[in-house]
């Protein structure tokens, strides 16, 4: 008997640590951290926080300026909502990425109306010059990290993924502007850091705007946002649902800690974890040590992370890249057993992309008892591996890639 565990190596289940938006402390404090830990995480950034970057924040379309001229005498509609919503934290005034936040905030709680009032005063402070002439285009930090450092950080075993140029409100933008800060933010990422680190998205504002989701699908095959399969119950963080009201076959559980959520919070959620054995934790950070929203001291987020190490034995602390394609992977797979004298031939192989799906499964195989000595094979890949035992019996665990040649358990005792 051979089967495909519900998490690698047999884990009770698996943790993401996540952080948004590329505030420089994530880098000096917490990443840090979580190295002396062993542990990696997913660092969803905001490419223009980084320096060096090709790619700036800018409006794609008509000239602002005849945008401006065109409100004195037509005002905001929902028609052109979503290219004046696009210009407006380009526009010359103090405020202009905040009218830009509140606007979209007002639209995707349906209020469109005030939405739209809130381009309106836009553009009229815009029409009376009220404040200096640079233009804005999101907030700026004083300290920014490089992709040389970045580059090193995701051969230490980081995934880097898309939060887009400059944070926008993307449900209150127009198509090209979508697509230019979700398309060459991924751009980005594949020209510094390589296709790895193309594979997540997380649309800011945890945005689940049906109209942004299938754009951003299309460019990327996992969202935090959302990520709707038949296989998954999706509990995002500010659903009070529990985990055990589910009965799928997997459970994102997303949980974003605040400045007032304690620690021993943040560790129920662990023990939480521990009475079922398919639910996936995925933590969402922002601030740290006193830079970025709602930062968190980094003397919690070691006790924190300290917490999980203890209880690696039964958890997977893994980036949000590889824990999606695990759970893809494994409900899209085949499994085909044979069993002779001597041997075990095992085939695995999905359907899903090949150049996107490539990451190790764990199989659970049982074995005879009077098998003693046992060595896995792969093409080139030998090891040996030691049995175990549960109440079904003594089985061993392997990691084997699908739509790779035959897996060859052998008894060579």
């Amino acid at each position: 008997e051979t089967s495909i565990t519900n998490w690698k190596d047999d884990k009770s289940a698996a943790i993401s640590i996540t952080f948004d938006d590329a505030s420089i402390n994530q880098f000096r404090q917490a990443l840090p951290v979580m190295n002396n830990l062993g542990i990696t995480g997913t660092f969803f950034i905001n490419t223009k926080n980084i320096s060096e970057s090709q790619y700036k924040p800018m409006f794609i379309g008509r000239p602002i300026s005849e945008i401006i001229e065109e409100s004195v005498s037509h005002p905001t509609t929902q028609e052109n909502l979503f290219e004046r919503a696009s210009a407006v934290r380009f526009l010359n005034i103090e405020n202009a990425v905040d009218l830009h936040n509140n606007a979209g905030s007002l639209f995707e709680e349906g209020k469109i109306s005030e939405s739209i009032a809130k381009v309106d005063e836009a553009f009229a402070d815009a029409r009376m010059k009220k404040s200096s002439p640079e233009v804005k285009s999101g907030s700026q930090q004083s300290n920014i990290i490089s992709w040389n450092e970045i580059r090193q950080f995701a051969e230490q075993g980081h995934e880097f993924g898309n939060h887009t140029i400059s944070h926008p409100r993307l449900a209150v933008l127009d198509e090209p502007n979508i697509l230019f800060e979700i398309e060459k933010c991924k751009e980005e990422l594949l020209n510094q850091l390589g296709a790895d680190h193309t594979f997540s998205l997380e649309c800011p504002f945890g945005t689940e705007n049906e109209r942004v989701m299938e754009y951003a699908y299309k460019i990327h095959p996992a969202l935090r946002n959302r990520m709707p399969e038949k296989f998954l119950e999706e509990i995002n963080r500010w659903n009070d649902m529990t985990p055990g009201a589910s009965r799928k076959e997997y459970i994102q559980w997303q949980r974003g800690p605040l400045q007032k959520t304690s620690v021993a919070l943040m560790k129920s959620w662990v023990d939480t974890l521990m009475v079922h054995d398919n639910v996936w934790l995925v933590l969402t950070f922002h601030g740290v040590d006193g830079i970025g929203w709602e930062a968190k001291p980094h003397e919690e987020l070691e006790e924190y992370f300290s917490y999980m190490k203890k209880h690696e034995p039964n958890l997977w602390i893994t980036p949000f890249r590889d824990a999606t394609k695990y759970m893809r992977e494994r409900m899209g797979a085949t499994l085909k057993t044979t069993d002779l004298k001597d041997k075990i031939s095992v085939s695995l192989a999905h359907t899903l992309d090949p150049s996107l799906y490539n990451f190790p499964l764990t199989l659970k195989t049982y074995i005879n008892p009077d098998w003693k000595n046992i060595t896995v094979k792969q093409g080139s890949q030998s090891v040996t591996v030691i049995r175990a035992a549960d109440k079904s019996g003594g089985y061993i665990l392997y990691d084997v890639l699908p739509n790779s040649e035959e897996i060859e358990i052998l008894r060579v005792d």
